[in-house]
């Protein structure tokens, strides 16, 4: 923390934050543990009267993206510390938390990454004037001048801002439009799951957690929807503690920053993400002990529910009886005046968007699909099958495929009527609905998978297995029909009451909520733990405006408006033998239908147990930004400053400031056209025209040319050492897999884009006078040691600085391994961050 910061934020201002926010996390788990024994009670319940809904058509898959890398890329980071952009190898795992590397050396031998980072809260800007207009609004009365320079400057025209209201902004650039849009899709992706930290498996832990924040919050007379309800259980409850603590410090502290306008803003920042890891650290300590203490209660309070459910059930209905008689009369006039007329507009409103959303995900499902079948006839062969599902297999999980599926919500606005009813923001509604489009997306590939696979013993030759392929895909677009007719059904009904209770609760608020207090005395001192009155009066508030609900939904699916299903429609067993399928060992095509034989299999399974394939796979140009020898040799070294004169022993690094990304580009634009020779993994020589692009079968990346950068996505990332996602598990000893190669997409040299091993593309380093330093053949290739090269590699030696460097805090203000001959990776838990950044919890 630096001096500006710590001078803000002195031993009294400290401990006033951590009792206060003591003091917000006493009230809140009180509040748990009172809704933690109704959550019990429903759960039993549920489990034994049963109550589901209709059955699933599609089979659901229960471990869509294990050991599986989303997206990597290069991109440029700002650093603040000292001003200047650098260059990253971006890695984003299967737990959707970004991962940025020194370099993809660094990535490849398992070194300390540079930066963790959660995304859940952030907001993805695509804009300088967009950030700048959010920071201005975060400290009002300071706004920088007309003609001052702003609070960041950006060396290209395509920014990629990670906004938070409290935590730690990230800024990013990359060269071109379409990357832009690549890594925005890809960002907003994470953004979306890690939002969604809540786990729904939990059917007691989740609802008492919910209903607990959302009675704090109308406790405080906050009702409606709330924009920061996102990330996990720690992460949301240091949302609430900064929401009533933020304004106080504003107030304070604001009036007492010193300097320019940008000086000011920028320290308000970093005060902000102090605070924010304070309250973070206290929020997680607190509620594991209040979540640990319910946990050692409830095998007595489950017993207890057990042996009373009929008792406590006729308690409650005895209860409801006496609050509906007093409630409904007057909740039925609020809802006939107040919120009737509307419910069909709301729907409407959305309606149109998330129907066009998953009519995208079917078209999108369809033409993928049929796409591969086509090209089946053409080539042919179980191999070129096995490739193109396995590309298909994670179609649901390729952020830029799904883009055009997501996008359709972007169209949700509820105009007029989010004033009326108290809606902050419709992007709780959009994220919900675009999370319901992947899961759908994941189902039909799953099915699909599942029955194709079921099918290829029958088939006689590649006619029935084009005919296999267009059967099958006829099968599960009608059983996807169904269930997202379901899915899309509930989710209306779950937005149209998220919208209009709390506006019911709040207008009936001033009249019923203190007469409640008098029902208390009619639950029984013993079942006090499962029966609350708070939570009795809001079920028959619900009852009262769910009838009209129910009624504009049935009318809508008997209009079949937007394809819905009517409710008399059901398909109970229409497809008895198929969940039977879904809960077999998972179908790997790459090692069933590779039609290598069996001992390159064992072999390739080896080197599957080092390295996994990203998702994504782009066959465009390299960066012409990639970072210099000195970078890879040196991952952990301090930034570097800039040199007043070169060193004749120190090989060129990657541009840094504003105008060396500029020369890049304009040097990179010079040499396009220009044929070059690479040596493939295979020993072989291919020349290709830097424009064109090429697609090859996956291999392990082979020898590093000893000149130029690395090629940048060969198709092989392993799982990541680390894992920003609290909690998440630490991928590790995955295996390599080798995906299909991705379709031809036209060349370019985009920053970031991944190249096929084996496919020759144009190499563009910045000039120098000074020759690059030789890199092993064997270092690409990763080990079980994480910083060890193969034997036999030719590793220079530690005072050459390809060991491990760790340098102090005081060099590079990061926290490093401790010292060793190895560099031991990253560990998932603690919430420190070094000043490049480093964090492992946000």
């Amino acid at each position: 923390m630096g001096d500006v910061v710590s001078t803000h934020l002195d031993e009294g201002r400290r401990q006033h934050i951590a009792e206060k926010t003591g003091k917000v996390l006493g009230e809140f788990c009180r509040c748990y543990k009172e809704q933690y024994g109704v959550a019990l009670f429903n759960s039993v319940r549920y489990e034994i009267e049963g109550n589901g809904g209709p059955q699933a058509q599609l089979l659901h898959r229960k471990v869509p993206l294990e050991d599986h890398v989303i997206y990597s890329g290069n991109l440029f980071q700002y650093i603040e510390e000292n001003k200047k952009w650098r260059n990253r190898f971006c890695v984003v795992p299967h737990n959707y938390g970004l991962v940025l590397y020194e370099n993809k050396l660094a990535y490849e031998r398992d070194l300390q990454p540079r930066v963790l980072v959660n995304s859940a809260g952030y907001k993805i800007l695509t804009s300088v004037d967009q950030y700048l207009e959010l920071v201005n609004s975060s400290l009002p009365g300071v706004t920088p001048k007309s003609g001052h320079s702003p609070i960041l400057k950006c060396p290209t025209d395509f920014p990629l801002i990670l906004w938070h209201p409290y935590a730690r902004h990230y800024y990013f650039c990359v060269m071109t439009g379409k990357e832009q849009e690549k890594w925005r899709a890809v960002f907003q992706d994470c953004v979306r799951h890690c939002n969604n930290g809540i786990s729904e498996d939990s059917k007691v832990e989740a609802p008492a957690f919910t209903d607990a924040v959302r009675m704090y919050r109308q406790s405080k007379e906050q009702y409606g929807t709330w924009d920061m309800l996102c990330g996990n259980e720690t992460q949301v409850l240091s949302n609430l503690v900064m929401e009533e603590l933020l304004p106080e410090l504003r107030t304070t502290i604001g009036p007492r920053l010193k300097g320019k306008a940008q000086e000011r803003q920028r320290t308000w920042i970093q005060i902000s993400d102090a605070v924010y890891r304070m309250v973070y650290e206290q929020t997680k300590a607190q509620y594991d002990a209040a979540m640990a203490k319910c946990e050692q209660e409830r095998p007595q309070m489950e017993s207890t529910i057990r042996t009373d459910m009929d008792q406590i059930i006729t308690s409650k209905e005895h209860l409801a009886s006496k609050i509906r008689a007093f409630v409904l009369p007057k909740a039925e006039v609020c809802v006939r005046n107040h919120v009737q007329p509307y419910i069909s507009s709301i729907l409407e409103a959305l309606m149109t968007p998330t129907s066009q959303g998953f009519a995208e995900v079917r078209e999108v499902f369809f033409k993928e699909v049929t796409d591969m079948n086509m090209n089946i006839v053409n080539e042919g062969g179980l191999e070129k099958l096995a490739e193109y599902m396995e590309k298909l297999s994670h179609l649901a999980f390729h952020p830029v495929k799904m883009q055009s599926c997501y996008e359709k919500m972007d169209q949700l606005k509820l105009e007029g009527l989010q004033q009326r009813f108290d809606v902050s923001s419709t992007s709780v509604f959009k994220q919900r609905a675009q999370i319901h489009m992947r899961q759908q997306m994941d189902d039909a590939v799953h099915t699909f998978e599942t029955l194709l696979h079921q099918e290829l013993g029958k088939l006689q030759g590649k006619d029935d297995l084009c005919k296999s392929i267009q059967r099958i895909l006829e099968r599960v677009l009608k059983k996807y029909d169904y269930d997202s007719s379901t899915v899309r059904k509930k989710f209306f009904r779950e937005a149209l009451l998220q919208i209009t209770i709390p506006f019911l609760l709040k207008k009936l608020a001033p009249t019923c909520k203190g007469e409640l207090a008098k029902f208390q005395e009619l639950i029984f001192e013993d079942f006090a733990s499962f029966i609350l009155v708070e939570n009795t009066y809001e079920e028959v508030v619900l009852q009262s405006v769910m009838k009209d609900i129910m009624q504009a939904v049935k009318e809508a699916a008997v209009q079949r408006k937007h394809n819905l299903y009517r409710d008399s429609m059901v398909m109970h067993n229409s497809d008895p033998n198929l969940h039977l399928l879904g809960e077999g060992i998972p179908i790997d095509w790459g090692e069933e239908y590779s039609g290598q034989p069996e001992a390159e299999l064992a072999a390739d399974k080896r080197r599957r147990a080092k390295q996994v394939v990203s998702v994504i796979q782009d066959d465009e140009g390299v960066l012409p930004y990639e970072v210099g020898t000195e970078a890879l040799l040196q991952p952990s070294s301090p930034e570097p400053r800039e040199p007043e004169e070169p060193d004749p022993g120190v090989p060129p690094s990657s541009p840094d400031g504003v105008e060396e990304i500029r020369e890049a580009l304009a040097k990179e634009s010079l040499r396009d056209g220009v044929k070059v020779e690479e040596r493939l993994t295979n020993g072989t020589d291919a020349t290709q025209e830097s424009s064109t692009t090429k697609e090859v079968t996956e291999s392990v990346p082979g020898d590093v040319p000893p000149q130029g950068p690395a090629s940048e996505g060969d198709g092989e990332h392993r799982a990541t050492p680390a894992s920003p996602v609290p909690g998440a598990e630490v991928p590790s000893g995955a295996g390599v897999q080798h995906a299909a190669p991705a379709s031809p997409m036209p060349a370019s040299p985009v920053p970031g884009a991944d190249v096929p091993s084996g496919a020759s593309v144009q190499h563009t380093t910045p000039p120098s006078p000074k020759p690059r330093a030789d890199v092993p053949s064997e270092a690409r290739v990763p080990h079980a040691t994480p910083a060890s090269p193969a034997p036999g590699a030719e590793t220079p030696s530690p005072s050459a600085g390809t060991a491990c460097h760790q340098p102090s805090d005081k060099e590079t203000g990061e926290e490093v391994a401790p010292p060793g001959g190895e560099c031991s990776p990253p560990q998932p838990a603690g919430t420190t961050e070094s000043s490049e950044g480093v964090q492992t919890e946000f």
